[in-house]
């Protein structure tokens, strides 16, 4: 009895569906809010991920050679790899001089 009423119901969808044009069906309204909601979302997510990145500082191990330890940057890894240039640039110019 059951598939009765569901091949009844088949047959008066049908000609509903026929009506619609499959070249014009969009996502409409709410496709688009959807949308919108997730690209802004993501944006959003993208934009605070700068900002922590921005904020990371970190300590490297110590060189168990004994070589004199870098200076703490003061914030960020920006900060980080100023230093790292600075004390690669004074460890050349220490070379240059004993050379």
């Amino acid at each position: 009895m059951g598939t009765v009423i569901a091949s009844h119901a088949l047959t008066q969808y049908v000609p509903l569906a026929q009506e619609l044009d499959n070249n014009k069906v969009t996502p409409g309204l709410i496709g688009f809010v959807i949308f919108a909601a997730i690209a802004l979302s993501l944006w959003a997510l993208m934009k605070n991920m700068g900002k922590q990145f921005k904020k990371i500082d970190f300590e490297e191990a110590p060189d168990p050679a004994g070589a004199t330890a870098a200076p703490k940057p003061s914030r960020g890894l920006r900060a980080h790899r100023e230093a790292q240039a600075a004390q690669a640039a004074q460890a050349a110019a220490q070379d240059n001089q004993t050379s």
